[in-house]
Formats: structure tokens, sequence, C-alpha cells
């Protein structure tokens, strides 16, 4: 799909809803949603750091996951983003994986 027609089709997914979802349009119109989706990157950037990959907010309606050689590719949301991170990686990217979660208790 080519990146225009991943933001002009997206839905949202429940991933990107607020975490108040009682508090409306005043706080999508405060810039709590983009918020939210930039503190979604960063902890995913946590887990992807391992694999060499960087995960960043594309116009709020996707995401670009990158990879250290340079690919990239756009993915919906959070779901879509393992697939993408397996193919850019080239190995499996698994959460559970104990060097990942060693790795991470450090931090």
């Amino acid at each position: 799909m080519c990146s225009l027609c991943g933001i002009l089709g997206a839905d949202g997914h429940w991933t990107d809803r607020v975490t108040d979802p009682g508090a409306g349009e005043a706080r999508q119109a405060s810039g709590t949603r983009r918020k939210e989706r930039l503190q979604r990157c960063a902890l995913a950037n946590r887990v992807l750091g391992h694999y060499r990959l960087r995960l960043a907010d594309f116009e709020g309606q996707s995401y670009v996951l990158r990879a250290a050689t340079g690919r990239s590719e756009i993915v919906a949301d959070l779901v879509g983003m393992w697939a993408a991170a397996e193919r850019l990686a080239g190995r499996p990217c698994d959460p559970l994986d104990p060097a990942l979660v060693a790795a991470l208790q450090r931090d």
C-alpha cells in the first residue's frame, strides 16, 4: 500500500485510543492523543532497539519502522509493527526473548 492510502484509509486501531475514553474531544484537541502515540513509540523503541530498529509516528495516522540499514516500512498500527520488524531485522522478534528482557531490566 502506498503511504497516502495508509493515511487516508486509517480508521484507527484500539491501541491508539486515549487512556481516558471519557475525555472526549477536549483531550483530542489538546494534543493528548499525539503525546500518547509518542509515548507508545518510546516504549516500543526500548524493545525494538534490541533488534536495531526504530519506530516513529507518521502524521498521527500510522508509524514508520526503520532498520539500521536504512530500510523502512510504514505500518498502520502496533500489531502490524511486529511482522514488519521481523522482515526488517531478518530474524524473529520475540518481545519475551530472555536476552531482551535482561537488557530491559538492566536499563
